[in-house]
């Protein structure tokens, strides 16, 4: 194949990459932007989500359509109620220190991990996509007659990575309209700005608190039932998520929104494309050589503020 449609093939499957980054990131910087804690266990949930989908899925049987939908609206409310439950009982008993909250998430880690082991076991499994059409890609070049269009071998999709790509746009304008235009993300953001102040004004914050822990780790989820039918489910799953998630957030800045949207975009196309023309490798050690210059350079992130 050619230079062009191999980029342009490369281009399609960053594009998938980076809108799942994009709902897993957000999920971890809403978390760690109004509640100021590290959730190390960001990523169990993202596996949890994959877990659950394959176990939805195959329970509900008959057409594959069936059992995605039913993974699509019950693994994410799940793993939001363990995420609110573990919340309540864990990080709130020990007052969202910083760093007994990252001690906390790291045992949630291990813990959820090792019971995704027992229960679910060690293999990689499948969920089937309720649709997956081969969708050839037309490339266009300057001919003699102008612009020619025609089919280059091995160019081509499927119509359920475009689905990925538009559910996971729809989520987070979804997300982004509850944040701004609801009551519930105008008290977030008041949270976030001020907990103190908060509570004098009457807000219930470690009930905030709960339901902001719940909903990123529902996004982590709900990205991974997105993306299980292309990859597969695996107890070991969360570890690239997690470092990816970390390094957006880092290179975006504390609880920037627009940020993590676009410094998702950025890495996730990029780990995409150089993943498919060089190595999945090459792909992580960039982005962390990326981390290291923003640190350096611009600590509060692309989008953070500077510290009064």
């Amino acid at each position: 194949m050619e230079f062009g449609p191999h980029l342009l093939l490369a281009t399609l499957e960053g594009a998938v990459g980076a809108a799942v980054l994009a709902l897993t990131a957000l999920g971890l910087s809403l978390v760690f932007g109004v509640m100021r804690v590290v959730n190390v266990a960001h990523g169990e949930f993202y596996m949890l989500g994959a877990v659950l989908a394959w176990v939805v899925a195959t329970a509900v049987g008959g057409h594959p359509a069936l059992g995605f939908v039913a993974a699509l609206l019950i693994a994410p409310v799940v793993a939001a109620i363990i995420a609110a439950i573990a919340d309540l009982t864990v990080l709130k008993r020990v007052d969202y220190d910083p760093e007994a909250t990252i001690v906390a998430t790291i045992g949630l880690l291990y813990i959820m991990q090792q019971a995704a082991l027992m229960w679910y076991g060690p293999e990689a499994r499948a969920v089937e996509p309720p649709f997956n059409h081969r969708l050839a890609i037309p490339w266009f070049e300057w001919g003699e007659n102008g612009f020619e269009m025609y089919y280059p071998w091995g160019l081509s999709t499927t119509s359920y990575k475009l689905f990925v790509i538009a559910a996971a746009l729809l989520i987070l304008a979804g997300f982004l309209a509850l944040m701004t235009k609801t009551k519930i993300g105008l008290v977030m953001r008041a949270t976030q700005l001020d907990r103190d102040t908060a509570t004098t004004f009457g807000i219930p914050v470690e009930r905030v608190y709960a339901l902001v822990f719940g909903l990123g780790a529902g996004l982590a989820a709900l990205a991974a039932v997105l993306i299980v039918p292309i990859t597969q489910a695996h107890y070991l799953m969360g570890h690239d998520p997690l470092l990816l998630s970390f390094i957006v957030v880092i290179i975006s800045g504390l609880g920037s929104v627009r940020g993590t949207l676009v410094a998702a975009l950025l890495i996730g196309m990029s780990d995409g494309i150089i993943s498919v023309f060089f190595s999945p490798t090459l792909a992580k050690i960039l982005a962390t050589l990326l981390v290291a210059l923003v640190l350096v350079f611009r600590p509060q992130g692309l989008y953070g503020k500077k510290p009064a």
